[in-house]
């Protein structure tokens, strides 16, 4: 690795193979140490200097969001924390994206940097409390996180007067049911408050009126477990890699036809071409980035760099070899967003269903085009009109393989 000098920013990415900046070696409580040295506001500004944004796919600027929380309410102090005027930091592993496994590697391998994060995040804002939202179907790893927070609170780094400081932090596991929509904040939130997991209308945000109606903030287990690193190494040395306006490294699960698939760690602004080289998809068909959700990239835009004013680094990378049917994969997306829905909004509901019983008419030769543009009309509906990500992003593979692949669907 180089040394921590700054480097001019770079018009594209470029590979560095497996980094181990996210994925190696860490000494717990040693950016928790430095960040109880500054005040809650130096370690925001530091975050915001690293232009982080959430490794969730939402890309949102993690120390803007914490700004916000921080300045919600009544300011935080000891008086404050007697009258219960409490704010949350959430940790959202509901990793429920298909072709989405990081975050896992995260939970069972590196959980002691993404408790070293929530805590740090807390200080910042003035919380007390966190919570980690668990996939229902990561349920084998909570006596995991469970005896890794036992060790942090017996170091001291977790629950009260961390580290000697009159700090007092600690976290609790909690773990959903397995619905898709829940990787949604708000739905995501109504489930934590005992409620069916819906999303609600916004504003207000999360970090105005969350989890029990309190100042909340809500960050992917991948943003909070880059904090430590950014903390104890600087915004500088993170910013080091990546591209203007998309810094640092990310995580990508690669899947489907490729000789090395695995959770990689690339810096942002990575040539498509490149990372597929890297893991052994050089013949792809098509690459799916961002999961289900995401977008359906063919071989015309494999130069394209993946950051957050190109290709988006969701984290998601599913890739489709030359033999595969692209309609069958479609319909497969589909079926998907029908069975995920929460119903809660005509737009998404009867929107995923219309393009999926459009998809079998395409395949049995009874489609028109004029049909094809009707439904085409029905994903931009969908995309404005629906109440959160999901609906919003449901329309995003039928959109982008109708026009890749138009002529291998419709001339079968």
């Amino acid at each position: 690795m180089k040394k921590a000098t700054k480097a001019p920013p770079r018009k594209t990415g470029r590979s560095r193979g497996r980094l181990q900046i996210l994925l190696g070696a860490h000494t717990p409580g040693v950016a928790l140490a430095k960040a109880l040295r500054w005040t809650p506001q130096e370690v925001i500004e530091e975050v915001k200097r690293s232009q982080i944004k959430g490794r969730g796919g939402a890309g949102f600027p993690t120390g803007l969001e914490w700004e916000f929380a921080a300045k919600a309410g009544e300011k935080w102090d000891e008086v404050a924390q007697q009258q219960g005027n409490e704010k949350y930091i959430i940790c959202n592993a509901d990793e429920g994206e298909p072709g989405t496994f990081k975050d896992r590697v995260l939970l069972s391998e590196h959980p002691e940097k993404m408790f070293e994060g929530m805590a740090i995040a807390g200080y910042a804002i003035g919380s007390r409390k966190g919570f980690v939202y668990l996939r229902g179907e990561y349920y084998f790893l909570k006596e995991r996180l469970e005896q890794t927070l036992a060790d942090l609170r017996a170091k001291k780094l977790m629950g009260s007067r961390i580290l000697g400081s009159r700090f007092d932090f600690d976290v609790e596991i909690r773990v959903g049911a397995g619905a898709y929509v829940c990787g949604e904040e708000f739905a995501l939130i109504e489930s934590m408050n005992g409620n069916r997991g819906e999303p609600r209308n916004k504003p207000p945000f999360p970090a105005e009126r969350g989890y029990l109606d309190k100042p909340t903030v809500v960050n992917n287990v991948e943003t909070l477990s880059y904090i430590p690193t950014i903390i104890e190494k600087g915004a500088a040395w993170f910013t080091r890699y990546g591209i203007e306006g998309s810094t640092g490294t990310k995580l990508f699960s690669v899947s489907g036809d490729v000789e090395r698939p695995g959770v990689y760690e690339f810096e942002l602004g990575i040539i498509l071409r490149e990372l597929l080289r890297e893991v052994g998809g050089e013949n792809a068909k098509a690459v799916q980035i961002g999961g289900a959700s995401g977008i359906n990239v063919a071989q015309k835009d494999f130069d394209k760099p993946i950051s957050y004013q190109a290709l988006p680094p969701s984290g998601s990378i599913i890739v489709f070899g030359q033999g595969r049917d692209m309609l069958t994969v479609l319909k497969n997306f589909m079926e998907f967003f029908c069975e995920e829905s929460c119903g809660q909004c005509t737009p998404c509901r009867e929107g995923s269903y219309q393009l999926l019983k459009g998809l079998h008419m395409i395949e049995e030769g009874k489609a028109s085009m004029r049909y094809l543009r009707e439904l085409e009309l029905l994903c931009e509906v969908m995309r404005d009109s629906s109440k959160c990500g999901l609906g919003q992003t449901a329309p995003n593979p039928f959109q982008t393989i109708i026009r890749n692949f138009k002529d291998e669907i419709f001339y079968r």
